[in-house]
């Protein structure tokens, strides 16, 4: 009776210990496993760089509000440049090239 008592003890470990040797290989290459956790990486680093390429685009256009808020030279060189603008008085030359 010791012996049947003693297999079962050594069985269950070892029964245990094949079964995590295949399962988990199975389980992290599986498509839920170490695939997804790549791109799922790869997504993170894109965001990311994302996130920081659009910080820069935002730090860039605060600069840019705030000197059209204190600078009128800016201010007018914008509405000249970017929206045809003329002072009173002024007139446009256009010359073919």
């Amino acid at each position: 009776m010791r012996d049947v008592g003693a297999s079962i003890a050594w069985l269950l470990p070892f029964g245990l210990l094949v079964f995590a040797i295949i399962f988990v290989p199975l389980r992290i290459l599986d498509a839920q496993g170490l695939p997804r956790y790549r791109a799922l990486r790869a997504e993170l680093h894109e965001v990311e760089s994302e996130n920081a390429r659009m910080r820069r685009q935002l730090e860039d256009l605060s600069v840019r509000v705030a000197r059209l808020r204190d600078d009128p030279e800016a201010l007018e060189r914008i509405a000249r440049d970017e929206l045809g603008m003329l002072r009173s008085g002024e007139l446009v030359f256009q010359f073919a090239e």
